[in-house]
């Protein structure tokens, strides 16, 4: 039987790491020390499987395990870190708003517009300093299909489309915690809110071009992330953690 080995593999992979492989994603909520198993088995998916139908995802190689990594690193063991990862991409169904027609001129015949919303990855993680920070990273995505007709009278259709990554990042600290106004403002490109009450929400917001590779993505994620830690001192032990 074709790829018998390469199924027998799958099915000794962590049930996080098969539901990425065979269904696209999860959902669950683990202790720290519960993911390390589930990243080493993500680890090894090259070694054993090298059928593209069943590749894993490389949002998921590439985004998903630093994060998860850097994060687990900031908690304390008992801190649950809970991801939902939907990594069947922005044509997946449901994911698709209304189509719409623009004006056009000739010899183009017709452009139809839509957009789609991909919720892709979200974490939140309770770290050692008492504190809780929540992350998503949303797709969000312009299409439009051309249908021009071209000097020979023969119609052809053209898909075109233009994305950007949402990434939010949100940091909820316990009361009397200590905190600190930065002293510069955050990159231009990142928007910051902070909410003060009986506890301080410090909300995080920056676009990230779609078209970048999915290293610079997660790049791009860590600088948001790490703006709301600006706002409490550095070293600084939170009241109340553990």
């Amino acid at each position: 039987m074709f790829w018998r080995k390469q199924r027998a593999a799958i099915e000794r992979f962590h049930p996080l790491h098969r539901a990425l492989v065979l269904e696209g994603g999860f959902s669950v909520s683990l202790r720290r020390d519960d993911w390390e198993p589930v990243i080493q088995s993500l680890a090894g998916h090259a070694q054993h499987v090298r059928r593209r139908k069943w590749a894993l995802p490389v949002r998921a190689q590439r985004v998903m395990v630093p994060l998860l990594r850097v994060l687990a690193a900031d908690m304390r063991r008992d801190g649950v870190l809970s991801v939902a990862a939907d990594m069947r991409g922005p044509d997946a169904p449901g994911k698709a708003g209304p189509q719409h027609d623009l004006p056009a001129r000739r010899p183009v015949l017709s452009v139809k517009q839509w957009y789609t919303v991909d919720p892709w990855l979200r974490m939140r993680a309770e770290l050692r300093d008492g504190s809780v920070l929540e992350l998503s990273v949303t797709e969000r995505r312009r299409n439009r299909r051309i249908r021009k007709r071209n000097p020979r009278g023969k119609i052809k259709i053209k898909q075109k489309s233009k994305s950007v990554q949402v990434v939010q990042v949100v940091r909820r600290l316990p009361k009397d915690a200590a905190v600190r106004r930065p002293g510069s403002p955050p990159p231009p490109w990142v928007r910051v809110r902070v909410k003060q009450g009986s506890r301080l929400v410090i909300r995080a917001t920056a676009k990230v071009a779609g078209e970048q590779a999915e290293e610079q993505l997660t790049e791009g994620i860590l600088h948001v992330t790490t703006e709301p830690f600006r706002w409490t001192p550095p070293g600084a032990a939170v009241r109340g953690a553990q």
